[in-house]
Formats: structure tokens, C-alpha cells, sequence
């Protein structure tokens, strides 16, 4: 007999798996029956719809009609389902409207497209500009310029070959002579380094192997939903997860769209919201994913004065510059305008070219006379003074891209008048130019500009370059003001609880830079700044082998948040981040002797002897570790929202940045501990009492009394469940631990969830409360649920 889930619509708890060719359909369905008992509702999947063959991830579709082949097709998906139902859990899918791979042998539509041009019926497809590169789709794949490439392209039937490369030939081309053929296809392959300036497609950020989907188009939309709707029909897949909407066109009109066409399914949107900033109102769907939570959670274990105090530290020991991670306004700036200037630049040239064309031919005299440079100047300074991802059309574009940032960006024209292009720019933004199709180009071409120049400049090079606290760059994160207090963090909550109670939370992610337990670890040095500052002396005294001061304090805190483990783990992961920083290296200009450099200095420091006196330390301060480990797993699990555990999570689980992250997970996990009894306890009484947590509970915070009262962080849960956690342990235990402190909870009598004979009423006193571990879990007992 199936059992009933208790409301399939909203999920309790979601369990994200990541399928890979190791890790198909069939794997899952094997960890189906120990997750049903560890108590999630509904298993989240990573993308299932046919990729390019051995991705690891699946973001790559290259048919949106298919469930993929290596996972075991659409009977494995099917079949997952069914024992996913046997045992009384959902499935959530991972879905990706934004873009495609950009493999023509993979990809049928594109292959299409490129053999018959923008006549194809797949031509509306994929977001290219048919207008440059003349009507030619650049293809950056070859190894070198083409003359030296001649010799390694090779016609062979109707299709051009080069490596594992196979393009379609243009009709009636394969007889000529190789220059001349390659004149006469709808593509022209090019050396790859021709991407960042000569592209013509819309990519996905800044990778050109996934081009861009235009599911503004409702065809589009139709032909690339078509399946994953037919599933959600059929009860096979129950809710959707959607991958980066700030890429698309109209969010707004997206959302709206696959919420008539799911019938209001529960989705969650990847939407990264700045400090402050609040999703729009106005979207059909849950809720974010989470990594507003993540912030707020990773926050609350954060002590403001010791972030202060360490990036003091960080100061005078890496000694960077204002711009190149000393502050981090400034640091964010700065990269946004090599972002803009380096490798987006064929984006910002594309959105240029709209706004001249726009303006020469204007009816409005006061468009027209803008020189293509001011105008690209103007959208230039606009850009980077963002500090969200985009503007919406639901939303106030004006709050978005200010008069305040106007007035900065009018400061870098010499000629006053030529700053007038700044205005002419934002006007056009804000709508005030009318709404024809030019005008909506242009603002989606700004907006789609705006969230991949935000991802790149702040998500992919900022954290790389100002870190002071590894734990506070992370996605959704704000390492400029990395603490948030109780204070906040209720309100946020509260907020939570009113606007969108079925909203994801999450802690650690496939995306995430460091899981939550690093850098739960990480956070404990806000708590003791002076102690790392004299272990970092101490493993730094000779000051030999350091290829950069900055490259070094992140190698130490890394070695710090990650506790013992394989060097090579920790060489890829700081390999990766001395790319991304891009201060002495790149992904695409290496600089072998600094690599070198940094690889030695790893392994002889961070991952030698010299590193003992860093996991001294950490031994050290284990309590106060675990303390934040604990309480930021049992907040998660019971704030407002729908918590969504990544794969082994559950326990303990420590993982630097992607791949490192990637590795396969064990069901169970080989060492539960304290977190995966709490986990288990928590995800339980979710799944039991769902109505304490769900659209029509209520959340209170609880404010202990006493000498130690600010180390207390606790709420209820309508009424009927208590969360309490410890809040900067090392600083409790230097003021002399809780002493008298009390939490006077609500009316009633309250049990420990995981060792129910422990009960408490009124006014309890917090270390009794509390008991073996830093956190409790409280039921009130002794009435009918």
C-alpha cells in the first residue's frame, strides 16, 4: 500500500541529489528507502533531460524532448517515481529554460541552424544576431587562428570536421575548396580567443558552450516544456526547481507563463537577491531557492566586532589594494569594470548597438545625435553601479538604476553635454521613450547584461579577491557586512513566514563555495581573531615561498575551514581560486610560474608541517565549531520555509568549491553523529506535524533572560515546537558561560525531541535546557495534536 503524503502540493523537506552517469536513475531509487526514513518529502533532482553525453551535471540539455539515456531515459525516471511513491516521497526537478549546449552534433535544433541559417524553423530557438558577424554564427572552437587550423578542418560527406567537432555543410557546398566552403556556411569557426569580443550569440555568463534559449517565444516555450509538463501531468514529477531566470528575457512573463502551464505546481526560482533586496511580489511561485536564508543563517553566527577585528588583520597582513580586495565596494567596482571590458565585452558591444540604432533612428529629436562611444560609456558607468542583478519589468526600474548613479556615471564625460547620453540611456530604461519593440530590446538586452556582469564581477571574481572571511563570500552572501544580528535575522523570518512561506532555505548547494560546515568553522575565527592572528604568525614567521599575501591568508583559512584532508583537494580548490581572482592568473591568460609558485607554496605551508599549528588550532576550538554546525543545521531545518539538504549534508559533511563538491554521496552516510540524529529528529517532526511549519504557521521569537541572554537564539513554531541555539560559543565561554541565563518558554509543558524524557516548563535555565548538546529541539507534550 502507498502511503499518503501529507499535502504532495508543498514540500516539507527536499533532498538534492546530483545525477551523473555514476549516479543514474537507478541509484537514487536505491537511497529511496533509507531518505523516506530520514524523513524529507520530496527528492530534488538535478536536471534530467538528455545533455551532453558524461556531464557531470546536466545544465548542458541538448533536447528538452528526452529524459537523458545515461541516467538511465525516461522507464529509469519513471521507475524512481514509483518507488519514490511506494515510500510516501515526491519528486522536485531541476529545470533550465535559460540556455542550451552549444554542440551541434548533440543539439539537433542547433545543428538545424546552423545548416539552413536563420530561415530554420529552429532559427527563433536561440538568441543570435544575425546583423553581426555578417549573418555568420561565431563558432569559438578552434585551437589556434583558422590559417593555422586549415590543415585540421576536414570536409567529409555533408558535414565539416575538426577533432571531435562536426558542423552540417550549407546545401550545395561540400565541392568547394575549404576557404571558400567555410565563406559559405551559416557559422564560421574561429579561434576561441575570438569569443570574448567577436561573439554573436547570447551565452550563459560568460561561457560560450552554452548559448541562449529564447523562451520568450511562446513556441519555444512550448517545444522546450513539452516533456517536463507531460511528467508533472503524468505525477511523475510533482514541483520544479528553475535554473537562473535572471538570464531570460522577461522573468516576469516566464514565470507567469509556467505557472498556467504547471497549474500553479510548487517552483522554486534560482534567484540571487542582494542585501535588502526582495523578490518581486507580483511572481507566480513559491520563492527563491534559499541563498537569501543562507545569508541570513551564516550571519547570525557571525560576531560583527571580530569580522572587524580580522579584516584588520587581513589588512596589514595581505596588504591589497583599496580595488583589489582591501575594501570591498571598491573590489566589486573594479571588477565589474574589467568584467564589462574583458569578457563581456561582445555583450556590451550587442547592447550598444541597440541603443545607437535605437537612437539614429528615434522619432524623438532628443534621442538622436549620440555618438555610439557616449552611449556605451554611458551604459558602461550605469552598469557597474548596480547592486542587484537586473530590473524587472513588474518592478521600479528607477530604484534599480538610480538618479544617484546617473549623476556618478555623468562625472566620467569631459564634456558636459556628451554626458547628456547618460540620461538618454536611463530614460530609455525607465520606459520614457514609449514601448516598441526597440524599447524592449533594449531593456532586455540591459537587464540580461545587468545579471551576468553581477554574477562574474561579485559571485565569480570579488569573493576571489577580498577575503578577510572565506565564510561570508558566498553566493547571496554580503562579505562587506558579513554578521547579521538576532535582531534582523527574527525579522527576516517573520517577513519569510508573512510573503512566502513555502520558499526554499538552504545551507550547502552544488553552487556553494564552501559547504555549510567549513564554513561554520570559518565563522569561529570572528569569535577568536587575536588566536588566528598568532597561529598565522607563528606558520608564517619566515615568510618564505609566499607568491601573494592575499593567495595565503585564503590557503590558511581554507586549511582551517576544511580541518585534515587530501592536499589535492585543496591544490584544485585554490588553483580555482587564484583564476578567478584573476589578480596573476586567469583561466584564459595562465601564468604557469605563478601557478607553480602557489601549488608549491600549498603543499609546503597550508598542506606541510606548518600546517599542524592551523589544525592545533582547530582542534582547539571544536566546541565552538560544532556549536555553529549544529545550530545553523537545526535553524535551517525549522525556520519558516522548506528546507532543502544537498546530498550528505545530513551528517557532518566538509567540501570545498565545484568539483570538489561533486563527489558522490553515501547512503547513509558512514558517520551520522550528533547531526545526522538532529537532523533526522528535526526532518521528522517536520514531516509529522507539517501544519506547525507550513502556510498557517506562525513564528515567535523567544528572548532569554540573563547574563548570557544575547548567546540564546530561539523562536517558536505556532505555538507547539522550540528551536534553541547557542550564538558565539567562544565568546560565551570567555564571559563565564550561561550562569543564570533563562529561557522562558511559552505555556506548556515542552520535551526534548531527541531524548523525550527531558522536560521543561516556564522559565528554564539554559545550560539545563540545553544539556549535552549546544542546541534543543522542543515539543510541547501532553495534548492531542
Amino acid at each position: 500500500m502507498t502511503p499518503e503524503r501529507p499535502d504532495p502540493a508543498v514540500p516539507t523537506a527536499t533532498y538534492r541529489l546530483q545525477l551523473q552517469p555514476e549516479f543514474p536513475f537507478a541509484a537514487a531509487a536505491s537511497a529511496v528507502p533509507y531518505l523516506a526514513s530520514l524523513g524529507v518529502s520530496h527528492l530534488h533532482l538535478s536536471p534530467v533531460l538528455e545533455s551532453v553525453p558524461g556531464s557531470t551535471h546536466g545544465y548542458d540539455v541538448v533536447d528538452h524532448a528526452r529524459v537523458r539515456d545515461e541516467l538511465g531515459g525516461e522507464d529509469g525516471l519513471r521507475a524512481l517515481a514509483r518507488t519514490a511513491r511506494e515510500h510516501g516521497l515526491g519528486l522536485v526537478v531541476d529545470i533550465v529554460p535559460n540556455h542550451m549546449a552549444m554542440a551541434p552534433r548533440h543539439n539537433h535544433a542547433l545543428w538545424e541552424v546552423l545548416r539552413e541559417g536563420p530561415k530554420s524553423p529552429y532559427a527563433r530557438w536561440f538568441d543570435i544576431d544575425w546583423e553581426a558577424q555578417g549573418g555568420q554564427v561565431l563558432l569559438p572552437v578552434l585551437g589556434g587562428p583558422v590559417g593555422a587550423e586549415l590543415e585540421h578542418l576536414e570536409v567529409d560527406g555533408d558535414v565539416l570536421r575538426y577533432y571531435d567537432h562536426v558542423f552540417p555543410l550549407r546545401e550545395g557546398t561540400a565541392e568547394l575548396p575549404l576557404p571558400r566552403l567555410l565563406d559559405a556556411q551559416w557559422y564560421r569557426p574561429v579561434w576561441w580567443r575570438l569569443a570574448r569580443t567577436e561573439l554573436n550569440y547570447r551565452r550563459f555568463f560568460s561561457i560560450s558552450e552554452l548559448i541562449g534559449v529564447r523562451v520568450e517565444d511562446p513556441e519555444v516555450f512550448d517545444a522546450t516544456h513539452a516533456k517536463m509538463l507531460q511528467l508533472l501531468r503524468e505525477g511523475v514529477v510533482d514541483g520544479l526547481r528553475v535554473d537562473h531566470p535572471d538570464g531570460l528575457a522577461d522573468p516576469d512573463d516566464y514565470l507567469a507563463r509556467l505557472h498556467e502551464a504547471t497549474g500553479g505546481r510548487w517552483t522554486v526560482v534560482e534567484k540571487i537577491l542582494a542585501d535588502g533586496e526582495h523578490l518581486p511580489a507580483s511572481w507566480p511561485v513559491a520563492g527563491t531557492t534559499g541563498y537569501d536564508a543562507l545569508r541570513q543563517v551564516d550571519g547570525l553566527f557571525t560576531d560583527p566586532a571580530g569580522a572587524g577585528e580580522l579584516l584588520g588583520q587581513y589588512r596589514r597582513f595581505a596588504a591589497p589594494q583599496t580595488d583589489r580586495g582591501g575594501q570591498w565596494e571598491a573590489t566589486v567596482r573594479r571588477a565589474a569594470y574589467k568584467v564589462l571590458t574583458h569578457e563581456l565585452v561582445a555583450e556590451m558591444d550587442r547592447l550598444t548597438r541597440v541603443a545607437a540604432r535605437l537612437c539614429a533612428t528615434s522619432p524623438e529629436p532628443a534621442l538622436r545625435d549620440r555618438a555610439p562611444w557616449a552611449l556605451r560609456t554611458a551604459l558602461l558607468e550605469l552598469l557597474v553601479r548596480l547592486e542587484v542583478y537586473r530590473p524587472y519589468t513588474s518592478g521600479d526600474t528607477a530604484a534599480v538604476v538610480t538618479e544617484e548613479a546617473a549623476a556618478e556615471a555623468r562625472q566620467a564625460f569631459v564634456v558636459p553635454e556628451e554626458a547628456g547620453a547618460v540620461d538618454v540611456v536611463r530614460e530609455l530604461l525607465l520606459g520614457r521613450y514609449g514601448d516598441g519593440p526597440e524599447q524592449v530590446e533594449f531593456r532586455t538586452r540591459f537587464a540580461q547584461t545587468s545579471s551576468a556582469l553581477r554574477a562574474k564581477s561579485v559571485e565569480d571574481t570579488a569573493f576571489y579577491r577580498y577575503v578577510p572571511l572565506l565564510s561570508a563570500t558566498e553566493v547571496g552572501g554580503n562579505p562587506g557586512s558579513p554578521a547579521v544580528s538576532p535582531e534582523d535575522f527574527h525579522a527576516y523570518c517573520a517577513r519569510v513566514q508573512r510573503d512566502w512561506p513555502a520558499m526554499g532555505t538552504v545551507l550547502s548547494t552544488h553552487d556553494t563555495k564552501r559547504s555549510a560546515d567549513v564554513r561554520a568553522a570559518l565563522a569561529v575565527l570572528t569569535e577568536v581573531p587575536e588566536r588566528w592572528a598568532d597561529v598565522l604568525a607563528e606558520v608564517t614567521r619566515t615568510g618564505e615561498g609566499v607568491p601573494d599575501a592575499q593567495l595565503a591568508w585564503a590557503a590558511w583559512q581554507t586549511v582551517f575551514g576544511l580541518g585534515p584532508a587530501d592536499a589535492e583537494r585543496v591544490q584544485e580548490a585554490l588553483l580555482k581560486h587564484v583564476r578567478e581572482a584573476g589578480l596573476y592568473t586567469s583561466w584564459t591568460e595562465q601564468e604557469p610560474p605563478y601557478e607553480e609558485a602557489v601549488a608549491a607554496f600549498v603543499a609546503a605551508g597550508p598542506c606541510g608541517a606548518p600546517g599542524e599549528h592551523v589544525a592545533a588550532l582547530r582542534t582547539a576550538l571544536e566546541p565552538h565549531v560544532r556549536a555553529n554546525m549544529l545550530g545553523a543545521a537545526l535553524v535551517q531545518l525549522t525556520m519558516p520555509g522548506v528546507p532543502d539538504l544537498y546530498q550528505g549534508t545530513e551528517a557532518e559533511y566538509r567540501a570545498l568549491v565545484d568539483p570538489d563538491n561533486r563527489r558522490p554521496a553515501q547512503f547513509p552516510p558512514p558517520h551520522p553523529g550528533d547531526k545526522g540524529a538532529l537532523t533526522a529528529a528535526a526532518l521528522r517532526l517536520r514531516a509529522r506535524r507539517p501544519e506547525v511549519f507550513g502556510d498557517a504557521a506562525t513564528y515567535a521569537p523567544l528572548a532569554a533572560e540573563g547574563p548570557a541572554g544575547a548567546h540564546c537564539v530561539a523562536f517558536a513554531r505556532s505555538e507547539a515546537v522550540v528551536t534553541a541555539v547557542t550564538r558565539l560559543s567562544a565568546r560565551l565561554a570567555e564571559a563565564g558561560g550561561w550562569r543564570d541565563t533563562v529561557l522562558p518558554l511559552p505555556p506548556g509543558r515542552w520535551a526534548d525531541v531527541l531524548a523525550p524524557e527531558r522536560e521543561f516548563t516556564g522559565h528554564a535555565r539554559v545550560e539545563d535546557v540545553f544539556g549535552e548538546l549546544p542546541v534543543v529541539l522542543l515539543e510541547r507534550v501532553g495534548e492531542s495534536h
